[in-house]
């Protein structure tokens, strides 16, 4: 492949606020360095279908503080074919474009990666993800906004869970990864959380009733990580079978955590991350995600944010049992 021109962009899978603030700046910082940008709307699906836009710098003007994706967004089962895969490709050849940024989780960037390696073409992911779930950075882009959003409806919730003496399972996103819900229930003040790490070393309910309930308190905060197996109603369940004493609720805070206005964190997490794929095209990498680390701009492999699980810190959970007494 020859020079770079024209760079498209497009974000993938679940929305995560803070996306509208990377496509800003991969725009803007494009269109500084002397390319061409193209958005290309729903997903890789609208790759398929040749959904794409020119877009200057009017075309991103005042999306910064807006939630959601102006790209909009959606998971596409073609891509996942090879057959796909071409008629995305002959997209990009129809289009002039020469290379891709990519936003989205790490079902996005696998895509991303496929079809980077497939046709020999320069493919930069970012991480737009609210689960905080991708090796390779400290965080994603979304998953602070997503955490305030939860700290907010938590407190809320406690109030009523205060008032009637309940003890509320409050179930939060996260898919595989409890990030979300860990810390979040130190942020909340909560007695506890349920995360898929700790799901194979010890009876987490079991646990949570021995130590987190006394005399004096029977108002409880539990935070747990989405499972279609053992999510918030599982365990209210059991609450209701094993310890009828107790006056139990669910809250499942569902999609109202991927809205809202991203925090300043994330928009400013999401530019530093947008500039830094156009420096990657610029290096002439292929096949990386940008990621953020100790304050810093880095280069990940897709094969190793794809392919690592992300270390889940275990020390977080001493800190929540200790202030939860």
């Amino acid at each position: 492949m020859g020079k770079i021109k024209t760079i498209g962009i497009l974000t993938s899978g679940g929305d995560a606020p803070g996306m509208n603030a990377a496509i800003r700046a991969v725009t803007r910082s494009g269109i500084y360095n002397c390319f061409n940008i193209k958005g290309i709307y729903r997903g890789f699906d609208g790759l398929i279908k040749g959904e794409v836009k020119d877009f200057t710098t009017e075309n991103v003007s005042g999306i910064i503080t807006k939630g959601g994706t102006i790209l909009k967004t959606a998971r596409s089962k073609e891509f996942m074919t090879p057959e796909g895969r071409q008629k995305a490709y002959e997209t990009c050849q129809q289009q002039g474009i020469d290379a891709l940024v990519v936003i989205g989780g790490n079902g996005s960037l696998t895509g991303a990666w496929n079809f980077g390696v497939e046709f020999d073409f320069p493919v930069i992911g970012l991480p737009g993800t609210i689960d905080n779930d991708l090796y390779g950075t400290d965080a994603t882009i979304g998953y602070d906004t997503t955490m305030n959003t939860i700290m907010e409806c938590v407190d809320r919730i406690r109030d009523t869970a205060n008032s009637h003496e309940r003890i509320f399972f409050i179930e939060v996103m996260g898919r595989d990864a409890g990030f979300l819900a860990q810390n979040c229930a130190i942020a909340c003040g909560a007695e506890a959380a349920i995360v898929p790490e700790e799901a194979t070393d010890v009876d987490q309910l079991a646990a949570f009733m021995g130590r987190g309930i006394r005399k004096s308190k029977k108002s409880c905060i539990v935070i747990v990580s989405e499972s279609p197996k053992c999510g918030a109603l599982y365990y209210a369940d059991r609450v209701k079978h094993e310890f009828p004493e107790f006056d139990v609720r669910v809250s499942i805070l569902g999609h109202l955590q991927r809205g809202g206005s991203p925090s300043a964190r994330d928009r400013i997490l999401a530019s530093c991350m947008g500039v830094g794929a156009i420096e990657a095209i610029k290096q002439g990498q292929r096949n990386v995600m940008v990621g953020y680390r100790m304050n810093e701009i880095v280069y990940v492999p897709f094969t190793e944010c794809i392919r690592t699980d992300k270390r889940f810190d275990k020390r977080l959970i001493n800190v929540l049992d200790e202030l939860s007494i």
